[in-house]
């Protein structure tokens, strides 16, 4: 006998926990669990930021603003796990304000391409060298997340 071992009845509730998170999906029922990927996302995210911005040592001061927006949506992210009214109201003003954080960050990102000698004039060499175009873009994703979870159902 294997030091693991697997019983019908715990593959029966794998397969029914499983099921049940599929038909939560189906069904737009997913505000919990994308209000907890939000927060979790927004936290990795911005480590990674931090850690890129921090190697450039915070050379312009727009490179904090990822950083100061990055404890609401975490917050709001987390109590939208546990609370509706959090998920509804805090989350999505979070989560906009992450995302215009992201957009911003486009517009610093390209900006500092066009600054490079030859800007986009020379492109293939100053976007791979300058600063990551589709970096924070990234961080539109994971607040699109947080407005996504605001518009769906709580699950069962």
């Amino acid at each position: 006998m294997s030091w693991f071992h697997h019983s019908p009845a715990h593959e029966r509730e794998v397969e029914h926990l499983v099921d049940r998170m599929v038909r939560n999906v189906e069904h737009g029922r997913f505000e919990r669990s994308l209000s907890g990927l939000t927060a979790i996302a927004a936290l990795l995210t911005t480590a990674e930021v931090f850690a890129e911005h921090y190697k450039a040592s915070f050379g312009n001061k727009w490179m904090w603003s990822p950083i100061l927006v990055t404890p609401p949506v975490v917050v709001a992210g987390v109590a939208g796990v546990y609370s509706k009214r959090w998920a509804k109201t805090v989350l999505p003003v979070a989560a906009g304000i992450y995302t215009a954080n992201g957009l911003a960050g486009e517009f610093f990102h390209a900006r500092g391409v066009a600054r490079k000698p030859g800007g986009w004039a020379l492109a293939s060499y100053n976007v791979p060298m300058g600063p990551p175009i589709a970096a924070p873009g990234l961080m539109c994703v994971v607040g699109g997340m947080g407005l996504l979870a605001a518009l769906l159902r709580r699950e069962k």
